[in-house]
């Protein structure tokens, strides 16, 4: 017996990749220059994760400026004053404003991939961002000339090719960052906010084949950013019930981190449906403390009184570094999880192969 095992997708950047960001949004930094940095973390990123003995790997997101805006590197027509996001330590993340149309994205996920796959026999794994995520680029006060029915439209056709030609060029499955379900409950509790996401989302998939859809799952987490969340206060059982109408196979769920992660994977028992496979966050980024093997293990033993193990996987709670900037974690530590996460989720296969 085996159970899949996979990352969320990004790793801290080392320190010189860091400092490269900043030098090349001052300027200070050629592009080419920047490139040379960012090809010597992505080589030592992929190298590290193979070492790990995960199945599985990512790109570690070294390249993008953030899991959520990386559409939109080099685009035009955004202002710097859209929708901020609150922290629970204080700290914000504010993503940009469209001010004008038509949409499009100005990089594409499929870039990442192949960069990956050039480095890697392994199967690599690629995240885009949702089109709910994209959608709060709008502004409230709408755009002359640009009716926000327009921006969905183009926004849809360009998460679309997004996901399609990660799934073209070879990406093992596709994952659609969705950490804002969570926050819209926050945002707007009576629900309304996160039918709209809900929507929109299925829109975009709707455009993809049964056969195609068990290959794109969805990830679901409070938000991971400075060793701090934006929406952990927010109970698992207003999103969960929704998050499942999602068309798609596969569901990456935090849970490590969960207080109560018994009650969570009840809700996940009564909802899930049977063709769905349901990731269980096994290890927590933002906590520093290194998980054993041992304790991995113990959280899929308790996952498996509620999902039947062909339906079931294991991943981290979220990535590790979602934003160029973040630092609050080491390499080291990222990748010392990933190894309990494989080393535990092989434990857990082995006790139940017994049983």
């Amino acid at each position: 017996m085996s159970i899949p095992t996979e990352p969320i997708g990004s790793i801290p950047r080392p320190a010189e990749l860091i400092a490269a960001w900043a030098d090349r949004q001052a300027s200070r930094l050629s592009d080419q220059q920047f490139a040379e940095i960012a090809d010597r973390a992505l080589r030592d990123t992929i190298r590290r994760f193979e070492e790990t003995g995960s199945p599985v790997i990512t790109d570690g997101e070294q390249t993008k400026s953030s899991f959520a805006t990386y559409p939109l590197d080099g685009g035009s027509g955004l202002a710097a004053d859209g929708v901020v996001v609150p922290f629970e330590d204080g700290h914000t993340r504010q993503l940009p404003r469209l001010t004008t149309g038509p949409f499009r994205y100005a990089t594409h996920a499929s870039a990442y991939l192949a960069a990956a796959k050039r480095l890697s026999t392994l199967p690599v794994k690629q995240a885009v961002i949702s089109a709910s995520a994209l959608s709060l680029l709008y502004p409230p006060s709408g755009i002359p000339g640009y009716s926000r029915e327009a921006f969905l439209s183009d926004l849809v056709s360009e998460s679309v090719t997004d996901i399609r030609e990660c799934l073209d060029g070879g990406a093992d499955s596709v994952q659609i960052d969705f950490t804002e379900g969570r926050l819209s409950l926050k945002l707007h509790p009576s629900g309304a906010l996160l039918e709209q996401f809900l929507g929109l989302n299925n829109r975009v998939l709707d455009h993809f084949s049964p056969q195609e859809r068990r290959r794109i799952g969805v990830h679901t987490c409070p938000g991971g950013d400075r060793d701090s969340t934006h929406s952990a206060d927010v109970d698992y059982a207003g999103l969960l019930p929704t998050l499942f109408q999602l068309h798609v196979g596969r569901f990456y769920i935090q849970l490590a981190s969960e207080p109560d992660p018994a009650r969570v994977l009840g809700i996940i028992r009564e909802y899930r449906q049977p063709d769905q496979i349901v990731f269980v966050g096994v290890t927590d980024p933002i906590n520093s403390s290194v998980e054993t093997a041992q304790k991995v293990r113990d959280r899929i033993l308790l996952a498996v009184e509620y999902i039947p193990v062909t339906s079931l996987g294991t991943t981290d709670d979220c990535g590790f570094a979602p934003f160029a900037d973040d630092a609050s974690t080491s390499r080291d530590i990222a990748f010392a999880k990933i190894r309990a996460r494989v080393a535990g989720t092989a434990l857990a296969a082995q006790r139940l192969s017994r049983a």
